[in-house]
């Protein structure tokens, strides 16, 4: 660098389903103190791939789980993971199609069974959907209904949109922004599950100050307007 130039900006990988909500933040972040932060949005086992190899990044936002995976294996620093949000998993069907009962488990087992396809990601919510599809006798080699992942990247409700699912089941976050298609809403309280995304300053990062400060952002009150209209809670 040359001597009195000023940085770059700070930089934040993070999956997709904080997409949005780093969009707002860190724009309201530049406005706040002038300082430019730029984020690399993807799928979260790309992003986490991306840290365990030392690219260099100042800031990752994963799940919690994540975080300390990369924790452990000296990736990131643990003392500086803050916890941001809550998510939770909805249920899309493709707009213009009456949206099924999501009242209860029964309720929404009922609707997987009428459907001729589902779509789960590959993101933590993918997991545990598809854990809950095994445990009413659905598995991934299922022919009625058919499962179907989608890719790294992709979201959920994209396969909603073009028919390639019937319904699909993703974070909020991630479901409410995609056009063509209707958000039916949340899992119903008896089979929620719920992903705290967490941030933490990366092992690479030469700004660790500028980090911490931008993560304290994240994570103050001046942050949570941001995060219910992503469709998330703060932690």
């Amino acid at each position: 660098m040359v001597s009195g130039a000023a940085p770059g900006p700070l930089t934040v990988v993070s999956s997709m389903a904080t997409r949005q909500l780093l969009a707002d933040l860190v724009e309201g972040y530049r406005r706040e103190t002038g300082e430019p932060v730029e984020v690399d949005s993807m799928g979260g086992v790309e992003a986490a791939r991306c840290v365990l190899e030392g690219e260099p990044y100042d800031v990752v936002v994963l799940a919690a789980d994540a975080i300390e995976r990369l924790a452990a294996a000296g990736r990131v620093d643990p003392h500086s993971r803050v916890d941001l949000v809550r998510s939770g998993i909805a249920v899309a069907v493709k707009a213009g199609v009456t949206a099924p009962a999501l009242g209860n488990g029964a309720a929404v087992r009922r609707a997987v069974m009428n459907a001729r396809s589902v779509g789960y990601s590959t993101g933590p919510s993918g997991a545990y959907v598809l854990k809950l599809l095994d445990g009413w006798g659905i598995s991934a080699d299922s022919s009625m209904p058919r499962v179907v992942q989608a890719p790294p990247g992709v979201p959920v409700g994209s396969l909603v949109a073009s028919g390639e699912v019937d319904i699909g089941f993703q974070q909020l976050s991630e479901l409410m922004h995609v056009e063509g298609i209707t958000v039916a809403g949340l899992l119903p309280p008896d089979i929620q599950s719920t992903t705290i995304f967490s941030a933490a300053i990366c092992g690479t990062s030469q700004r660790q100050d500028s980090a911490r400060a931008l993560i304290a952002f994240f994570a103050s009150p001046a942050a949570h307007d941001a995060k219910l209209r992503q469709g998330m809670e703060p932690a």
